[in-house]
């Protein structure tokens, strides 16, 4: 049900510090949701979505994730009565894995190729048998070898791979990094260093030199942040684009991007040892900690 909202004429001023913003992209909505420090919602706002079928692949256009960034902002706002300046934090999260690639200049080079999209079945083959580990279709990196296993045009001009949440966060600071959650969607992560497996990554990046694309992985992935990590702050660039109005300033601290997978952890509390996370939305999986 729908919760009941605070009027930001309720809330002192000195209290924005204290209030939390979380904006997650979702399949078939994009939702914001203000809390206060007890972890209770203040105001939530949302806009509805659908990805479509293109050429094959399911996508969702970069206008829509901006347009849809600010339409669920705005329905928090008339929530709420009141635009407000500022807030304590920003955190941002979204449907895992896909991709995502841009060239040098920062333009996206192919349509967002979403989690839905079971293209990468040969490429998932290949990888898993030569990493040694279960590559699912749906992970970045499969996206990645299956374009260059397709020999499309637009790898050799591959700068950059992110996801969803990624992006949204690179918007909103300029900043290309990850949370370690979204990220072990992208590529393997190595435990003991919390980072990208650098021996994986070795091996990866030769069976794609041996497809024909030589490219530093390394270089191209995001940077992976733990949880609570400086993740930077909102730019003027950002605030104006999540706030058209000019109400909300910048300098925010955001929260490393994560996945959806992640986040469904954290709100149902099953981080805790000997508890277990059931999805049942528009994909179906469980979760044991």
């Amino acid at each position: 049900g729908e919760e009941a909202a605070t009027p930001m004429s309720e809330i002192p001023a000195s209290a924005a510090s204290d209030t939390f913003l979380g904006i997650e992209f979702g399949s078939t909505r994009i939702k914001a949701c203000l809390i206060g420090a007890d972890g209770q919602t203040i105001a939530t706002g949302s806009h509805a979505w659908e990805n479509r079928l293109e050429n094959g692949l399911w996508t969702y256009s970069l206008d829509e994730v901006r347009t849809g960034l600010q339409a669920a902002y705005a329905d928090l706002v008339a929530a709420l009565g009141e635009a407000p300046a500022s807030f304590g934090a920003i955190g941002v999260s979204a449907m895992m894995h896909g991709y995502l690639a841009f060239d040098a200049a920062g333009e996206l080079l192919v349509p967002f190729r979403t989690w839905r999209n079971t293209n990468t079945g040969a490429a998932a083959a290949e990888l898993s048998e030569a990493l040694g580990v279960n590559i699912p279709l749906r992970w970045s990196i499969a996206h990645l070898h299956q374009a260059v296993l397709d020999r499309e045009e637009h790898v050799s001009r591959i700068a950059h791979i992110t996801t969803l949440a990624g992006y949204v966060h690179e918007l909103l600071t300029g900043r290309a990094v990850l949370g370690v959650g979204d990220a072990s969607g992208m590529f393997p992560i190595d435990p003991a260093t919390g980072g990208y497996d650098e021996r994986l990554l070795g091996i990866a990046q030769d069976r794609l030199a041996a497809a024909g694309a030589p490219l530093d992985l390394a270089a191209l992935l995001p940077e992976v942040l733990p949880a609570g990590a400086d993740a930077g702050e909102l730019t003027a660039e950002g605030a104006a684009l999540l706030d058209p109005t000019g109400a909300l300033r910048p300098g925010i601290p955001l929260a490393p991007p994560e996945g959806d997978a992640g986040t469904g952890m954290v709100a149902t509390n099953a981080v805790r040892p000997r508890t277990a996370n059931v999805s049942a939305g528009t994909s179906i999986f469980a979760m044991v900690v």
